[in-house]
């Protein structure tokens, strides 16, 4: 099953869970703030940590590869020149924006609008999210960056169909670097 079908079917899982969930009950409601609030914390610590972890290695490995271009747009994807470092970093930078955006959305969810379900829910996808993080696999469950974990990582596919991948291949990145020196002779 792909990464969005296995979300779906988990937050379907975990709804009807939150279903018999006595949310009228305030000790169960702190509960499940203190699990969010919990959830959150550790999560961001993890992505603090890891973005510790990978200024420590200082890897300098260059990377090369043509970004994805923009399905609506006609523009060929760019060419990026980074380090393992620099790349890693993003990436994890990119989650912990993700992390404190799905923050903003449950407190609106749960102090304005008063639905508590999402709380639940969150707290479970929070740490699944966590789990499947490319940058926390590589950095604390020390697996090698072979295959998915393969720099630049592969896009996650959507619901309605594939990821459009950064291309690595040597012909991509050269047709990149011409259109690149075709600009500035103009």
């Amino acid at each position: 099953m792909n990464g969005p079908l296995q979300n779906l079917a988990i937050s379907l899982g975990v709804m009807q869970l939150a279903r018999k969930v006595p949310f009228d009950d305030p000790q169960v409601l702190d509960y499940v703030r203190i699990g969010y609030i919990a959830t959150q914390t550790i999560t961001l610590a993890v992505y603090y940590y890891v973005s510790q972890k990978v200024k420590s290695k200082n890897d300098q490995t260059i990377i090369k590869y043509v970004e994805a271009s923009n399905p609506m747009s006609q523009e060929p994807g760019a060419l990026v020149t980074t380090t393992v470092r620099d790349y890693d970093l993003s990436e994890t930078s990119k989650l912990i924006k993700s992390t404190y955006t799905s923050l903003a959305m449950m407190v609106f969810l749960h102090l304005y609008m008063k639905y508590t379900q999402p709380l639940f829910v969150q707290a479970i996808m929070g740490l699944k999210s966590l789990y499947e993080a490319k940058p926390v696999k590589i950095h604390v469950f020390g697996q090698p960056a072979e295959g998915d974990l393969k720099r630049p990582f592969k896009g996650v596919a959507g619901m309605f169909g594939p990821a459009s991948d950064p291309q690595t291949d040597k012909a991509a990145i050269e047709e990149a670097e011409k259109r690149i020196g075709a600009k500035k002779e103009e």
